[in-house]
């Protein structure tokens, strides 16, 4: 009994672990296949002892929460589903009732409030007691209406995805396999979860619903029922069908042949009650509803043979490895490759080359190696990026290890470095997405940042592009010639130099008066001794001026740009004084030209409320919204706009 507990605290902490960084970080430090398998044996474990300890992942639910993100706490805790991968339990389960059958989606849950017919919050299952709030991202998402005919109060919780056939354009569009994304589920949860909505819009994100759970009037006691209703609305609902016992295996089978096709990531089924009341009244466990139960495919695991190890650089210099393996049949297709994610997969499987693996379909879609049966485990893995020869580096993170390239010049971390330098509080270049500079970077038009402005040379090959006709490429080079003119401290913004945002660039630019000259030739000492900088930052700083590469770089955008001499007014009404700015604006035209504004005349702009704040600008200064009242906690001043301008006597 005791090596039993003892196995089982062990399988506890592994499994906590690993779904703490999948859940929360989207990092990977053990494969599916293996996570089920440690998995099943806890349960096994537990059902031999009769026991269940408190922090067993068995009752508990996965933590999947930002601390940068609003949180709220959900009317009723959000239980995930007890799990089989046999159709007979299936059958069991349903008795003699009957059933709705329907995908089990592989997303983020989504919970979607509607009020008076208008879209009024969205909000993550998170940790299933508190949630997250992403309304201004769900109101990017592809299909969601805004408004519904329906004006009592509704709540409704679907499942936000990204398709497969969109996850491959976009992994398409950014060409070379080291840029590419790795799987639709962590690509819509880090698309749901942006602080910035402008990014969710350009993933395509859907959102497929699959639950009522609340409106003002009585829809109907059938499950079947409410889904014809939410799809007048103008819902997408999942896909389903009705079952009985009978027909249930018939039914799995039928979904088992559709998901090789379906364009919507799904990891199994989920069988409910069609009677709504009656699952209802059959409660639930700790962890799990009782009116459902999901159903998981059975993985078919194939042998090969282990022939090499590719490694592909990522635009962050983040080197993955790649399993290459002779050809096997799987699911209906042939696979020769599987990525292993990273250096502690590679070394949990024991690898080496000509060993005898087994390989499988994650949700019958991603090819992964579940087993390694040689396990001879002498892989060598290199000390050099494949890409440019320079050192590559173990480096742990939250327990897990990976391979990085710590050339920050790599030419596989350029579109990185090119995508920064574009964006708008850099050199603010419209018309090239990454996916544009990507090709770019493909064709070898582009090898450096000065290379952008002498894409006239390459006019007839750019416009051929897929997409990218002649206008857009008039538009870009006009964007492009605007650029050359750029304030100094944006300039040094898109440098790229680490933690040198914009603010920081500000600091060390107003500290060293604009001295374009002196501050490429700073000392440590004099960069250190600047508050908000540091001795870290500092030496970071340093690092990058004095590497051959980077100053090359910087000598020949020298010669394509024109930083203006900084003039100013004199009023320094608000030197000294810290402000926070939240809301809508109405005298500028966006948050930076208001931040600029206060910079101008001797304030300073900061993020977060705090003791150290003097003002907090809302022109809606009697919001209930959080930093209103956390400024009112504080007796912090909350002003409008036009206060302010009166501060400094200028309306």
């Amino acid at each position: 009994m005791e090596n039993q507990i003892n196995r089982m605290k062990d399988l506890i902490e592994e499994l906590n672990k690993a779904s703490e960084l999948y859940y929360q970080k989207n990092i990977s430090m053990m494969t599916d296949y293996e996570y089920d398998r440690l998995y099943d044996e806890l349960v096994k474990l537990e059902k031999e002892t009769n026991m269940t300890l408190s922090n067993s992942p068995t009752i508990n639910v996965e933590p999947e929460i930002s601390s940068s993100l609003q949180q709220v706490e959900h009317p009723a805790p959000m239980l995930s589903l007890a799990k089989t991968k046999q159709i007979a339990e299936l059958v069991d389960f349903l008795e003699n009732k009957d059933g709705i059958l329907s995908w089990k989606l592989d997303g983020l849950t989504i919970v979607l409030t509607y009020e008076n017919g208008i879209l009024k919050s969205g909000v993550t299952r998170g940790t299933g007691i508190i949630g997250e709030v992403v309304t201004d991202n769900v109101k990017q998402f592809k299909n969601i209406p805004l408004t519904i005919p329906y004006k009592g109060r509704l709540v409704v919780r679907g499942e936000a995805v990204i398709k497969y056939s969109d996850f491959k354009r976009m992994n398409d569009e950014l060409g070379d396999g080291s840029m590419q994304y790795k799987n639709p589920r962590n690509l819509c949860s880090g698309s749901v979860r942006q602080l910035d909505s402008g990014i969710t819009a350009k993933r395509n994100v859907n959102c497929i619903i699959f639950a009522l759970i609340e409106s003002d009037d009585k829809i109907s006691n059938l499950k079947s029922e409410c889904f014809d209703w939410l799809t007048s609305l103008g819902f997408e609902v999942v896909e389903h069908v009705k079952v009985t016992q009978e027909n249930i295996p018939e039914k799995v089978l039928e979904f088992k042949e559709k998901v090789k096709e379906y364009d919507i990531p799904s990891d199994g089924l989920v069988l409910t009650y069609n009677d709504i009341d009656y699952g209802n009244s059959l409660g639930r466990t700790a962890k799990y509803p009782k009116h459902s139960l999901a159903f998981k495919w059975k993985d078919e695991t194939v042998s090969t043979i282990l022939r090499e190890v590719d490694w592909m650089v990522s635009r962050t210099g983040l080197i993955n490895p790649v399993a290459v393996f002779d050809s096997v049949e799987l699911d209906g297709t042939v696979v020769s490759r599987a990525s292993l994610h990273n250096i502690s997969i590679l070394k949990g499987l024991k690898l080496g080359i000509g060993d005898t693996i087994n390989v499988y379909k994650a949700n019958m879609i991603i090819p992964q190696v579940a087993s390694n049966e040689t396990k001879s485990d002498n892989l060598i893995i290199p000390n050099k990026c494949p890409e440019c020869g320079g050192k590559a580096e173990i480096v742990k993170n939250n327990d897990v290890q990976y391979l990085y390239c710590t050339n920050e010049f790599c030419i596989a971390k350029l579109l990185k470095r090119l995508s920064l330098f574009v964006s708008r509080n850099a050199m603010n270049i419209d018309g090239i997405s990454d996916s544009i500079l990507s090709k770019l970077i493909e064709e070898k038009m582009v090898k450096d940042y000065a290379d952008l402005y002498h894409l006239d040379n390459y006019k007839q090959k750019i416009i051929s592009f897929e997409g990218f006709g002649e206008r857009s490429y008039n538009n870009m080079i006009k964007s492009i010639e605007k650029s050359r003119e750029v304030r100094l401290p944006n300039f040094i913004y898109s440098l790229g130099i680490p933690d040198i945002g914009l603010s920081r660039a500000k600091l060390i630019c107003n500290h060293f008066k604009n001295d374009f000259n002196k501050i490429c030739h700073l000392s440590f000492e004099e960069l250190s001794e600047i508050i908000g900088v540091g001795d870290i930052i500092a030496q970071e700083w340093i690092s990058y001026f004095s590497n051959p590469v980077f100053l090359k770089e910087l000598e020949k955008l020298k010669q394509e740009i024109i930083i203006p001499q900084v003039t100013t007014n004199g009023n320094e009404d608000l030197k000294g004084l810290l402000f926070v700015i939240t809301g809508s604006l109405e005298n500028f035209e966006n948050r930076d030209q208001l931040i600029e504004f206060i910079e101008q005349n001797g304030g300073k702009v900061v993020k977060a409320i705090s003791n150290k704040v003097d003002y907090l600008i809302n022109n809606n200064v009697n919001s209930t919204s959080t930093k209103n009242q956390r400024a009112k906690e504080l007796g912090i001043e909350i002003i409008s706009e036009k206060k302010l301008l009166e501060m400094i006597n200028k309306k």
